[in-house]
């Protein structure tokens, strides 16, 4: 018998039920994980809302991604072991205490790690690979602009930018988030409602503006971004939490700039063989003690909904993760 969080209905996180079943016999080619941890992510919460691209027919377990160990394989499995700590990618159905899936869909688990900052690393920390490396080719010495850097991508976006040798101005709606996102590397801190973001990057460049923008929010933040770019800027469109955002093409034609829509498990899919690059790279680099999600919460998996609104009213650090007791 395991339990499992499920989506029966379309809507708000409180729909959301834990519900029991037993397990069935595994599949040949396939593995089964003992989770110990799920992360939460935004589009765990627009997938359960009907709201994300994917959408899994009813019921459904949601969850992209979870961190546990091997407790079975098929027989004709071999390279997967019984008893490896394993961080486990899906579209859906992490947030349970027993997944079966195939070697395809499991990483080895960083030796830095607990299951918790297991579970929370690839999405973010992927999809800010990602970004800034294939998609913003960002460059040693420029300039990048990272908003909603109190969040889980933000703040995985500082980091790489770092590690990439960039400049980094860590965009947040708190204190409290800025003082993460400067012990994770950001030189420059803007506070939302201290002044106008664009006025701050322009004094912060010296009115040149920022070379890239790592941009999860979206709405008013797009617009208003595209008043504070530098000649060839790349505007990387990461999410929507905030709505959705504007082009101005008579800005972005004035500064010979490009945006780029950023889906890096959907690149994954299509380039499997560009994706496991990536995925070596920031195993590499956990591995060095260069990178490490920033949990805020963990949570029991009964508390999903609760987890969820952390993420809705942004009250969340970094990461949120369900903790499998």
């Amino acid at each position: 018998m395991a339990r499992a969080v499920v989506c029966r209905e379309l809507g708000a996180p409180e729909l959301l039920r834990v519900e029991t079943a037993c397990a069935t016999p595994l599949a040949p080619g396939k593995v089964r994980v003992a989770i110990r941890a799920a992360g939460l992510n935004f589009p765990d919460v627009l997938m359960v809302a009907g709201q994300y691209q994917f959408k899994p027919e009813l019921p459904f377990v949601p969850g992209m991604e979870a961190a546990g160990e091997v407790i079975e394989a098929g027989s004709d499995v071999r390279d997967v072991r019984v008893g490896e700590r394993v961080i486990v990618k899906l579209r859906n159905g992490c947030f349970a205490e027993r997944v079966a899936v195939t070697p395809a869909h499991l990483t080895p688990m960083p030796s830095t790690f607990d299951y918790a900052e297991g579970a929370t690393f690839l999405a973010a920390h992927g999809t800010a690979c990602y970004a800034l490396m294939d998609r913003g080719a960002l460059k040693p010495g420029e300039t990048l602009l990272v908003h909603g850097a109190g969040g889980g991508v933000g703040l995985a976006a500082v980091e790489v930018g770092k590690l990439l040798g960039a400049t980094v101005i860590a965009a947040a709606s708190s204190e409290k988030k800025l003082a993460v996102a400067k012990a994770r590397g950001a030189d420059h801190l803007v506070l939302y409602k201290r002044e106008p973001f664009q006025d701050a990057v322009k004094r912060l460049t010296g009115g040149e503006g920022a070379d890239v923008v790592f941009d999860p929010v979206g709405g008013d933040i797009f617009e208003a971004s595209q008043r504070c770019i530098a000649w060839g800027a790349r505007m990387l469109v990461i999410g929507f939490t905030g709505g959705i955002g504007l082009a101005k093409t008579n800005l972005l034609l004035i500064k010979g700039a490009s945006v780029f829509g950023v889906r890096a498990g959907e690149a994954a899919r299509r380039d499997p063989e560009r994706g496991q690059a990536r995925l070596r790279t920031l195993v590499e680099w956990a591995e060095a003690g260069r990178v490490r999600p920033n949990i805020s919460h963990r949570l029991p998996l009964e508390e999903v909904a609760k987890a969820m609104r952390l993420l809705i009213d942004r009250k969340a650090i970094g990461r949120v993760a369900l903790t499998m007791e």
